[in-house]
């Protein structure tokens, strides 16, 4: 029983960042109606930055972490205002081809800055374990947990407690009519889009500290947050969230006590998540059904 509960706890800290990358896909899905898929790239330009700030700066990490965070958010807005917005009154799919060309043009910068040596990232998080009833859980797991947590909470009281949340919410949900009542629409979108920058990038300098830092870090947990994203529902940031916790333990737990699938099939195991939710339940865990008039 320790085992199983020790699966738990390290599925609950890799879920959680899947999560919170999720939530930030799901957040520019709401807003535009499309799929950022440059999002993993974005998180890990993020990472790089960082990085950068305590082997050449002299940062200490945290610090470093806020700085990331918040060139992150002005990074989003302007990809929204010189990328994104000339084109997003056109037809969804050019938005789409626009964020794969990002994708690649951030990979290839990511190289060319960084190159595409894999770098050894310290976690700001002891290595000690602690122990509880048997299960030993590390600080990096509870430490993991608790910041991408923390970040999806105040997330969640901006968009319930603040003007501008409000505002975005309204600008997300019906356009049009958030225009009649004064919304800076597009100025609402460019905020989700740093919001969203800001997430991956919380997701990314995580992640780094157990997979190494390179150009492609975030490319397997990009499709882990996107099949998160399709268990708790495309439109549903709660579900974005529940998604990547049961995502995480699930793979867990599968590749614990199911021989086969051990730890080389648990991307496969993801995309048949993405693929049987979409036949079954379309609309995910949370998410609403939609209904058109015929």
């Amino acid at each position: 029983m320790a085992a199983f509960f020790q699966q738990v706890v390290s599925g609950l800290a890799s879920g959680s960042i899947y999560g919170a990358l999720a939530l930030s896909i799901v957040l520019i899905h709401r807003a535009t109606g499309v799929i950022n898929f440059a999002q993993g790239e974005m998180a890990t330009f993020s990472t790089y930055i960082a990085w950068t700030l305590v082997t050449h700066h002299g940062f200490s990490y945290w610090p470093a972490f806020v700085v990331a965070l918040v060139v992150s958010f002005l990074g989003g807005v302007g990809i929204h205002e010189a990328v994104i917005r000339p084109v997003e009154r056109g037809p969804r799919i050019r938005v789409v081809i626009v964020t794969i060309g990002l994708l690649l043009v951030l990979n290839g910068l990511v190289t060319w800055i960084w190159s595409g040596e894999v770098r050894a990232v310290q976690s700001p998080f002891p290595a000690r374990t602690i122990d509880v009833g048997g299960v030993a859980i590390s600080w990096q797991d509870i430490g993991t947990i608790a910041v991408c947590l923390l970040s999806v909470l105040v997330l969640g009281a901006f968009f319930r407690c603040t003007k501008t949340g409000l505002a975005m919410r309204a600008a997300a949900t019906n356009p049009a009519e958030a225009r009649l009542v004064g919304v800076r629409v597009s100025r609402m979108l460019a905020v989700g889009w740093g919001l969203a920058a800001a997430l991956g990038a919380v997701a990314g300098m995580l992640t780094a500290p157990s997979v190494f830092l390179s150009p492609n870090m975030m490319l397997t947990v990009l499709i882990y947050a996107f099949a998160a994203a399709v268990l708790g529902g495309i439109d549903s940031p709660v579900g974005a969230v529940v998604g990547g916790l049961l995502l995480g333990v699930g793979l867990n737990l599968l590749g614990t006590y199911v021989d086969f699938v051990g730890s080389d099939l648990g991307l496969p195991a993801a995309l048949l998540v993405i693929l049987v939710v979409l036949l079954v339940r379309p609309a995910g865990l949370f998410g609403k059904p939609r209904v058109r008039k015929v």
